[in-house]
């Protein structure tokens, strides 16, 4: 294999296109919410992982602060990504930019079939390297948009 196509390889699991994400979330079923925050926050990272509740999607948390929270929207807490036991077809990560890179390693270990950076949340080295791993990796959309326009 050339070093083109090996390049190519992991550059088809960035996906980029509305089709390639839409063909992503209608095999999902289980996400975990990396950042999820607590319902008093009023925050996008509360109510986005709600609404794909309400959607049909389980969702599994997993808060960076509320060290004293053991469930969110009615599910048990964990600390890793990579404690969670079963399947996980999507991590849905609501950090900034620059924290991103210090759960790679966690989220790799996992082995999730995608991760979805939330609007605004963008690190081109983080996704690599998920992609390298055969990782889907969605950056800077809203998770909670693009299950809408599926009919979600």
């Amino acid at each position: 294999m050339t070093e083109n196509a090996a390049s190519a390889g992991w550059r088809s699991h960035l996906i980029e296109t509305r089709s390639t994400m839409q063909d992503l979330l209608r095999a999902v079923r289980r996400v975990a919410v990396l950042g999820i925050k607590t319902a008093d926050s009023g925050q996008p990272a509360y109510y986005v992982p709600e609404y794909a509740q309400h959607a049909g999607l389980e969702i599994v948390p997993v808060p960076v602060y509320y060290p004293e929270a053991t469930e969110i929207l009615g599910a048990r807490v964990y600390r890793r990504v990579a404690d969670i036991p079963g399947d996980v077809d999507l991590v849905n990560v609501f950090r900034r930019s620059a924290d991103v890179p210090a759960h790679v390693d966690d989220i790799i270990a996992k082995r999730p079939k995608a991760v979805w950076l939330q609007s605004g949340i963008r690190n081109d080295a983080a996704a690599e390297r998920l992609a390298r791993a055969g990782i889907d990796v969605v950056q800077d959309r809203c998770l909670m948009v693009e299950l809408r326009n599926i009919g979600r």
